[in-house]
């Protein structure tokens, strides 16, 4: 079964085929279809071929499906300052999503919807040279 290694929220994470994994929060509902794009490296079952980005690679995609939405365990942060009476406690859940792995290394999907513009075809418009106008100056007023 082959492998391969996406980057999604900021980290890293090795994954196969009907892999299940936590990640971070993601838009959509449970039983979406979502695609990861950013392929850093795929591979097969034994090792001997591998495709390896520059950082990611072109055309490759990870698809995977959303089992749920959920929040992780309450973490406990304690802020406390020796002598000075200073004691604070407060609770953090943070937010995942829990996805599972369809298959590695689809196609990505073209940008057909956004034509490719070349900057040498794209003229710039010429710059307007407006002529400054006088200033006119202040009338002041002085005392007797």
């Amino acid at each position: 079964m082959s492998f391969a290694v996406i980057k999604t929220g900021g980290k890293q994470y090795k994954v196969s085929e009907g892999e299940q994994l936590k990640i971070e929060k993601i838009p959509g509902e449970a039983g979406d279809k979502v695609s990861f794009d950013q392929v850093l490296l795929i591979s097969d079952a034994t090792g001997e071929k591998v495709d390896l980005g520059q950082p990611f690679l072109d055309g490759k995609t990870v698809e995977a499906e959303i089992i749920e939405q959920a929040r992780a365990r309450k973490i406990n942060v304690v802020k406390y300052k020796a002598k000075v009476r200073y004691h604070k406690v407060y609770g953090h859940r943070q937010h995942f999503t829990k996805v599972r792995i369809l298959k590695i290394g689809g196609a990505a999907k073209a940008a057909a919807s956004k034509p490719a513009i070349e900057k040498s075809s794209v003229d710039k418009p010429a710059k307007k040279t407006e002529e400054k106008k006088p200033v006119a100056k202040k009338a002041t007023t002085t005392k007797k």
